[in-house]
């Protein structure tokens, strides 16, 4: 039998830090599903809010809560803001560099929804890429790559560690502690910026052993992303680019978002979203985002990687508009987890990141919360893991013997996210969403493998939660027929 001291599943930004945080003496194992670059927190590009200093916190909380629609914890947003400090400037000291000016001071970018310029950011728009890149150079413990959590080892309210598929082969993983991190659900939709392994699975493996998902209607699009290329991962637009000046516009140049909101492209994600998709529908006019009040050199230096993918697709950045759509990107339901990451109604289970409910977000998350989510709550996770001394006594548990997949799973993959897409992105309806879930009942009749049954259970939760919420709010943007 092997034992660690605690398992974590997911190897981004929130996995890392907290095994970053866990003492090199302790028996620690990250399990990746692939490889280490294919995670969300890879492809963030924007940066990472925070509360600039003490004075900033409440304008912080206060513009946290507002994009929430008031549905965050408004408690979860306090520790969120009052902690943001303490976990950036623990990178710095690491040695981790966020950009600065020319006489050295960071670099402030402010997003759609932030009520001032709070949002750090490195390698111009690479964020998500530095971070993560850092936290594995400085991760003291063994990972377990192209592996895949199938069961969670639950008996009487306990967690006692993991099931993995291990190059085919299942085996029993045990831990006194188990960090969920897993990431969203971004592959239940045809079109979304999300990493292709991100697909909901430990979602679907907690509604199948009963563990609690929250806020699962709250799924976020974000509003400027080019569709034109193949394949469901679309590339995203970063917000900054909208913070720093680009526009939003017709086939005529016309910038219709005032339209819907004084704020214009700094109104918030939901928005702006569905902005695009009604103008879009009444006016069947194409959709681009304008770059032109940036200089070449500003915008080469500032959006690198922008500027090199989208001179791949043929465009010459900042002087060419680009088609955009919104496209799904972040999941703001997830396991419902309590102020210390701690997973409702099993012990020795955590969640974080992406994966978890925290109730930071809301009905839609504020810009370049998430990553600062993601570490502040893995630091407090490891704090309450730390805190405890006790070892549980292992128990033995058999290995599932379900079909992982079958051949014809990959169709009702495909099958499935048209039907997300189509009928539970963003603008839904009643009927719409009754055709969702009846279609999704259908497939889970059938014979299928245990992975894609992840994957339909979690599609399903989001179907079932966005039934039951009949008034839009925030990115849960329901009409009459």
């Amino acid at each position: 039998m092997i034992k660690y001291d605690v398992i974590i599943v997911g190897a981004g930004i929130a996995g890392l830090y907290a095994a970053m945080n866990l003492p090199k003496e302790k028996k620690v194992l990250i399990i990746n599903k692939r490889e280490t670059f294919k995670c969300n927190s890879f492809y963030a590009q924007g940066g990472i809010a925070l509360a600039v200093d003490e004075a900033d916190i409440p304008l912080h909380v206060e513009d946290t809560l507002s994009a929430g629609d008031g549905l965050c914890d408004k408690s979860a947003v306090d520790v969120l803001s009052e902690n943001s400090r303490l976990v950036i400037d623990n990178l710095i000291d690491m040695g981790f560099e966020f950009d600065k000016d020319k006489d050295g001071k960071l670099l402030y970018t402010k997003e759609a929804a932030h009520s001032r310029e709070r949002i750090l950011h490195a390698g111009g728009d690479a964020t998500g890429r530095y971070v993560h890149l850092f936290l594995l150079e400085h991760n003291p413990h063994p990972m377990l790559c192209d592996s895949r959590v199938v069961d969670l080892l639950i008996k009487d309210g306990e967690c006692y560690g993991v099931t993995v598929l291990d190059h085919r082969e299942l085996r029993n993983l045990y831990a006194d502690k188990v960090i969920i991190a897993s990431g969203g659900v971004g592959s239940l939709y045809e079109f979304h910026t999300n990493a292709p392994t991100i697909s909901g699975d430990m979602q679907g493996l907690c509604v199948l052993k009963g563990i609690p998902l929250e806020m699962m209607e709250m799924m976020q699009f974000h509003p400027t992303v080019f569709v034109g290329n193949d394949g469901a991962q679309k590339l995203l637009l970063t917000e900054a680019l909208r913070g720093e000046g680009a526009t939003v516009e017709d086939g005529n140049g016309r910038r219709f978002l005032f339209d819907y909101d004084p704020r214009g492209e700094l109104a918030s994600r939901d928005i702006v979203s569905k902005a695009i998709y009604d103008y879009k529908q009444k006016t069947g006019s194409e959709i681009y985002l304008c770059m032109k009040n940036f200089t070449h050199e500003y915008f080469v230096k500032r959006f690198p990687n922008i500027y090199k993918s989208m001179k791949d697709f043929g465009y010459n950045l900042p002087y060419d508009r680009v088609p955009i759509s919104p496209a799904f990107h972040y999941a703001i339901g997830g396991i419902k987890t309590d102020l210390h990451a701690r997973v409702a109604g099993v012990g020795s289970l955590y969640a974080i990141g992406e994966v978890a409910s925290t109730g930071v977000h809301g009905a839609n998350r504020l810009a370049s919360n998430s990553l600062l989510e993601g570490i502040v709550f893995a630091k407090r996770a490891v704090d309450d893991i730390l805190s405890q001394t006790t070892q549980k006594e292992a128990l033995f548990f058999s290995t599932c013997n379900d079909v992982m997949s079958y051949k014809e799973d990959k169709e009702k993959k495909n099958l499935l996210r048209r039907i997300m897409w189509d009928n539970v992105s963003i603008v839904r309806t009643k009927a719409g969403l009754n055709s969702a879930l009846e279609q999704i009942n259908e497939l889970l009749d059938q014979k299928i493998g245990r992975l894609l049954k992840f994957r339909l259970l979690s599609a399903k939760e989001i179907v079932v939660s966005a039934l039951k919420r009949e008034e839009s709010i925030g990115v849960h943007y329901i009409i009459s027929e």
